[in-house]
């Protein structure tokens, strides 16, 4: 495989056994065999064409919500933020948005338009791809509630235009075809809801005052449990502060952990593992992985 796409043209670039801890918020991971970041749609079209059909490929955004495991990733890692940042109104209350636009630019974009409710965006710290992918969310707005369509590239290089009803979306998850990736979205807003640009900075400020923002973690590492919080359960088990190598569960927020001194993947990985069967050991209650933890082990 490393011959065949040594071979293929591309207008973009290509590196090779590039290390990933580079492209997460964690800054700990292993290398990507093929790290691909197109030039255009097109170069990313004919790139993926010409691709044999068993390489496997993974979609890289920003990395803030992703793990990636210290042996790294096999195949190609496709990076087209710098191309999908796209951000148009195209009627009164749609707004199309590329998937490498940061949220917070969505976010912000919308309140000058007077489209709400569109401030929760902030919140979300990573680009409107990634949101699309998870279902993203933050103070009781969700990503899909807004969208109107989505257009998707599969491995083919052939572009669609998908409806909301072609995917199964839940809390956190979202599920569609297989073997597409999101280029972007339009997104439909209230004609009611007045967006605040005074209630925006203050979701901003509460982020700074509430969450470890100057130090590398993924955000949210569990999906909050129906009727409670993750970040709750966790503080009462009694595991702020604790650390697996350089990995940390922050003092600050006890559903973050930081990468407090050169954690390894491995060290990030193990103290996730820990947190969650202490929460089972201490309240009976099995937290689901908010983060995406891709890759491969250095023992496999």
């Amino acid at each position: 495989m490393m011959a065949a796409a040594r071979d293929l043209s591309v207008q973009g670039e290509l590196r090779y056994e590039e290390s990933m801890s580079r492209h997460t918020s964690w800054r700990a991971g292993g290398p990507a065999e093929i790290f691909f970041v197109p030039a255009s749609i097109k170069d990313l079209s004919e790139f993926l064409r010409e691709l044999d059909a068993d390489t496997p490929i993974f979609w890289h955004g920003v990395g803030s919500n992703l793990l990636v495991r210290d042996g790294g990733l096999p195949g190609v890692v496709v990076s087209a933020t710098k191309i999908l940042r796209n951000l148009e109104r195209t009627d009164h209350y749609l707004v199309s948005a590329g998937s490498g636009l940061p949220c917070t630019q969505l976010a912000r974009q919308c309140v000058r338009w007077e489209l709400g409710p569109s401030e929760f965006f902030a919140g979300i710290p990573g680009t409107v791809g990634g949101a699309l992918a998870m279902n993203a969310g933050a103070h009781d707005g969700e990503t899909w509630k807004h969208v109107e369509s989505v257009r998707t590239i599969d491995r083919n290089g052939d572009i669609h235009e998908r409806a909301p009803d072609e995917y199964a979306v839940g809390y956190r998850s979202v599920t569609g075809p297989a073997n597409e990736w999101f280029l972007g979205a339009t997104f439909r807003f209230d004609a009611d809801a007045k967006p605040s640009l005074d209630n925006m900075n203050m979701m901003l400020e509460r982020r700074k005052m509430t969450q470890p923002l100057g130090l590398p973690s993924c955000g949210s590492v569990f999906r909050n449990p129906k009727g409670d919080h993750s970040a709750r359960l966790i503080e009462a088990a009694g595991l702020k502060g604790c650390r697996i190598g350089g990995a940390e569960v922050s003092e600050k927020h006890a559903n973050f952990i930081i990468n407090r001194e050169n954690a390894s993947a491995t060290d990030i990985e193990e103290l996730i593992e820990h947190v969650r069967q202490t929460v089972i050991d201490e309240h009976g209650v099995s937290l689901i992985h908010e983060v995406c933890i891709v890759g491969e082990r250095l023992d496999d």
